[in-house]
């Protein structure tokens, strides 16, 4: 058997061979790396006036990437209702649906503290189903703290998850997308001194309730400011300027992968979306032209003595003639030219 060259794992004390693939990938030590973060880790680079990173993730290989980029926070954002599902907006994913993606990137998480967005509908009515959904995505989801969009009004369900439940909560006030509707569409927040007022109320009200931490979306940088420096705990901006505690950004913005449209706010830092189209075309020219998979190099072999004897079953059997599987490792390797000798390998002529 031909392992992939990809499968060879070295070490100084030991060369082991280990099959991997990507339903398996190899064990990662990033982990090893890095401690967990905890709510007491975000509280310490918030008392060090340190900037936080959160980033959202939607599965094992989106949450894997930022963990290892080391990022503190991942959110399930409800945001993967457009960016992963196709969905117009965000009030139409389900509660179902958060779960489903909020396991898969607790799978890709080891050192990054996980929250999850609670989605439209799920917290709204009562104080005891926003409790049994905030169980829902700890329990099923495996969620570390989940998110809710809500001001004032919805202090009391934050103070049941929080106090009732015993579960953490991140606030998120200004441009909550779930009720965008009602805010006239997608709008930044608190442009007159009326509705600036009102956030700062807001997020008071949500502190009080017990939020650990907050963010702050779509509002101008005057007003995110003024918010941060009243409250005792973290802010996280997203369109709220640079003088939060942090930031988060909708991963599939910030790497070109939703092209739908780009928020003002965001800063592209890839453009993956470009590059993945052209891989998959040169992937189906590749086939088309079949020069993948190639022979020896993306293939698997017989023992040669097997190999013979196959052959002969199949074309006494069946009539078939198969065709030559050549090695092109092997026939590389024997058209290589002999490498030059070093002068430190060449005998001395004698005298």
């Amino acid at each position: 058997m031909i392992l992939p060259k990809t499968s060879v794992r070295i070490s100084t004390s030991t060369c082991r061979f280990v099959r991997a693939y990507s339903a398996r990938p190899p064990a990662s030590n990033d982990a090893a790396t890095r401690p967990k973060t905890t709510i007491r880790t975000i509280r310490k680079l918030y008392s060090e006036g340190k900037p936080i990173a959160m980033m959202t993730a939607y599965d094992f290989p989106t949450a894997a990437a930022c963990d290892r980029a080391g990022v503190d926070m991942i959110l399930v954002g409800d945001s993967l209702a457009m960016v992963a599902l196709g969905h117009e907006d965000t009030s139409q994913i389900t509660m179902n649906d958060m779960i489903h993606h909020s396991k898969a990137v607790s799978r890709g998480t080891r050192s990054a503290f996980h929250v999850a967005d609670l989605p439209f509908g799920s917290y709204h009515t009562d104080e005891g189903t926003a409790v049994s959904n905030a169980i829902r995505m700890v329990k099923e989801g495996r969620a570390e703290a989940v998110k809710l969009e809500a001001g004032r009004r919805g202090a009391a369900k934050i103070d049941a998850i929080v106090n009732g439940a015993g579960i953490p909560v991140v606030g998120h006030i200004g441009l909550t997308p779930q009720t965008a509707v009602a805010l006239g569409g997608f709008r930044v927040q608190g442009k007159t001194f009326s509705n600036a007022q009102a956030l700062v109320d807001d997020a008071l009200a949500l502190q009080e309730a017990g939020c650990f931490s907050m963010v702050l979306e779509a509002m101008p940088s005057l007003v995110a400011e003024s918010i941060t420096k009243l409250l005792n705990i973290p802010t996280i901006g997203i369109g709220a300027g640079p003088s939060t505690s942090g930031q988060v950004l909708v991963l599939s913005d910030m790497v070109g992968l939703f092209d739908r449209f780009t928020p003002k706010f965001c800063r592209g830092f890839a453009d993956l979306g470009p590059r993945m189209v052209s891989a998959v075309a040169d992937y189906k020219h590749a086939v088309r032209s079949r020069q993948f998979p190639a022979e020896g190099i993306h293939t698997y072999d017989m023992p040669a003595a097997t190999e013979e004897k196959w052959r002969t079953f199949v074309q006494k059997q069946f009539g078939l003639e198969l065709g030559q599987h050549v090695d092109k490792n092997k026939e590389t390797a024997a058209a290589a030219p002999e490498p030059p000798l070093s002068k430190a390998n060449v005998a001395p002529e004698s005298g």
